[in-house]
């Protein structure tokens, strides 16, 4: 158990926590924090960039969850030197993902600091949620997009370099097109935010299952954070589904493998937590 894991269990016993998001009443309560120097660089973002994909990450969260974005609460800790042309760029970026997703900003905090730090809340609804612990035994695994490029940008940046604008590292890709179609035939899904093995890990343990591995995943692909993509299960029938779903959205998509029941997987990647 890592110190994130520890800390969630002493405070916390609810039934609600443990997927991408709490359901209560038709609604999922998710929640994101994007610190600087932890999650992020001044160097590397723009502000409006930065507020983008402090907001991305959250809206992810409830695209697992097959939620809609409603609402959103945003607290900011500004440093005390940023300039009112900077916060103007920093709201452009908010209300730039809020009118896109059909979303609105309802309030939060502001505090002054010594770097830029965000953390946002959002309300999303849904009457389908789809959770993390309903994956039978020998349903096929899948995800979204393409993985490695997150973890092989950030190297770049760790070492003075320059990646493309349309890295997702800088804004990731949403998967909201494909999952209104596709969720009828998901039976449990979260986003890839720690890399695939670390997932896949997470999986297994609500779930009590192992894999059998339809082809072998290099540690850059599976041990990539911040994709953000979708991991899911399906049950094989509805495969051929899913697949022309993908196609239909323009969604490149990957068949991990097979869940086996009353077997364990565990990740092989360096924990991102403390």
């Amino acid at each position: 158990m890592n110190k994130e894991e520890l800390f969630i269990s002493l405070i916390s016993s609810s039934k609600l926590q443990g997927d991408d998001g709490a359901f209560i009443d038709g609604y999922v309560y998710s929640k994101d924090a994007f610190f600087e120097n932890i999650h992020f660089k001044r160097k590397w973002f723009t502000l409006k960039q930065i507020a983008i994909k402090a907001s991305l990450v959250n809206i992810s969260d409830a695209i697992a969850m097959n939620a809609t974005p409603k609402y959103a609460l945003l607290s900011i800790a500004m440093p005390k030197n940023i300039t009112n042309a900077e916060i103007k760029e920093l709201s452009d970026g908010f209300l730039e993902c809020a009118k896109k997703y059909n979303y609105e900003i309802i309030g939060g905090d502001t505090i002054a600091n010594n770097k830029l730090d965000i953390t946002m809340t959002f309300i999303s609804t849904t009457k389908k949620p789809i959770f993390r612990n309903n994956i039978k035994d020998d349903e096929v695994i899948c995800f979204t997009g393409y993985l490695g490029e997150s973890k092989k940008d950030l190297n770049r940046l760790f070492r003075g370099k320059k990646i493309k604008k349309t890295s997702k590292f800088i804004t990731p890709i949403i998967r909201n097109k494909f999952m209104k179609k596709a969720s009828r035939y998901i039976t449990s899904s979260l986003d890839i935010s720690d890399g695939l093995f670390k997932e896949l890990e997470r999986l297994s343990k609500v779930n009590n299952i192992g894999y059998k591995f339809f082809k072998k995943f290099d540690k850059n692909i599976g041990c990539s954070g911040e994709e953000y993509e979708l991991l899911f299960s399906v049950n094989k029938r509805n495969l051929k589904y899913i697949q022309n779903i993908a196609k239909l959205t323009k969604t490149p998509l990957t068949i991990v493998g097979i869940a086996k029941k009353n077997k364990k997987y565990k990740s092989t990647c360096k924990e991102n937590h403390f």
